[in-house]
């Protein structure tokens, strides 16, 4: 906002000088402020005693990223801090829209963004299903080995019962979660970004992880359950030992970060967990999931909440309690990966 002066007095003649002392006294100082002034312009800037200014770095961050919130844009890689801050922006645009926001891959699925407290960690996170599945089906019905039988490659995931697919929240989530990770300096891998047609299948995505030599992997979920079952709950591997599939080696640091996780969770969220899965504990052990049974590096599923409770939905379709679930799953793996 700019500001003006009265303009309610009309201006005044100027003021005729008829020379005099006065005029001599001028003369006299203006050699002398000229010389001052052309000190201090040689001492000010870079190298004198006044520093160049900058902006601020919030304005400098929001000049370079152009807008937030979760809408996508041609350079959505350029703008992975922005878009996934998860604050009144990303709430904004998903009541402004009536429907939840979606966000576009950047061009990079992994690697640090930043020296800190993770650096030399690998974290291998594993978006659920595929928006492209559903496309796909000869693919994704094909079975495939998880060591204790065959199972489909993979499944379109379930939705909300406004259409919000579990594939759009999973991937949202996930990135997320990798802008979190690689500010603590993490090197982070996705098993897929959105950025092919379908799957992989869940033997491949144990594969990325064991191949990645991932310190901690999470497959990141959500729900399909009947209406009034809310809450997450962690998915921990059981003991396998069957075929290609032996998870004697991570089954004990499997449980620590679930267990981080799901505490973790619990506080950046406020969501209780599951009333109809584990007992109130907010874990459950399965052995019939082959990115569990075939990986051979610490993980675990979660899932989010139910997608099919209309209380679960309204979490679930918010930008701003993603950004929540993000930071739970996030700290939860830093103090796993810490100790």
């Amino acid at each position: 906002m700019s500001y003006v002066g009265p303009e309610s007095q009309p201006p005044r003649p100027p003021r005729r000088f008829s020379g005099g002392p006065l005029t001599v006294t001028l003369a006299a100082l203006v050699p002398t402020c000229l010389a001052g002034w052309l000190i201090y312009e040689a001492t000010s800037g870079p190298g004198g005693s006044e520093p160049p200014r900058t902006l601020p770095a919030s304005s400098q961050s929001e000049s370079a990223q152009g807008p937030s919130a979760d809408k996508p844009s041609p350079s959505a890689s350029d703008k992975d801090d922005k878009t996934h801050q998860g604050d009144k922006g990303d709430e904004a645009d998903d009541k402004a829209s009536g429907k939840p926001s979606a966000t576009k891959p950047p061009k990079s699925s992994g690697g640090p963004a930043a020296s800190g407290p993770l650096k030399g960690k690998v974290v291998v996170i594993d978006p659920g299903h595929n928006p492209g599945n559903g496309k796909h089906t000869a693919e994704i019905n094909r079975l495939v080995n998880i060591g204790t039988n065959r199972k489909a490659c993979d499944t379109t995931g379930t939705s909300t019962n406004n259409g919000y697919s579990e594939a759009q929240f999973t991937l949202d989530v996930s990135r997320r979660l990798r802008t979190l990770l690689q500010k603590q300096g993490a090197t982070v891998k996705f098993t897929q970004d959105g950025d092919r047609p379908w799957g992989p299948c869940v033997d491949e995505r144990a594969r990325i992880g064991n191949n990645a030599h991932a310190d901690a992997v999470v497959s990141v979920h959500a729900d399909g359950s009947a209406a009034g079952n809310r809450g997450f709950h962690v998915i921990l591997p059981a003991s396998v030992k069957s075929g290609s599939a032996d998870t004697s080696k991570i089954v004990v640091p499997s449980r620590a970060l679930g267990e981080r996780v799901a505490g973790k969770f619990l506080s950046a969220t406020g969501s209780a967990p599951s009333n109809y899965v584990g007992d109130g504990t907010g874990l459950d052990v399965r052995k019939d999931l082959g990115g569990l049974n075939l990986s051979t590096v610490p993980k675990v599923f979660i899932e989010c909440g139910n997608m099919r409770d209309a209380k679960d939905e309204a979490l679930l379709t918010n930008g701003t309690w993603r950004q929540k679930a993000a930071r739970g799953i996030s700290d939860g793996i830093v103090s796993f990966l810490r100790g």
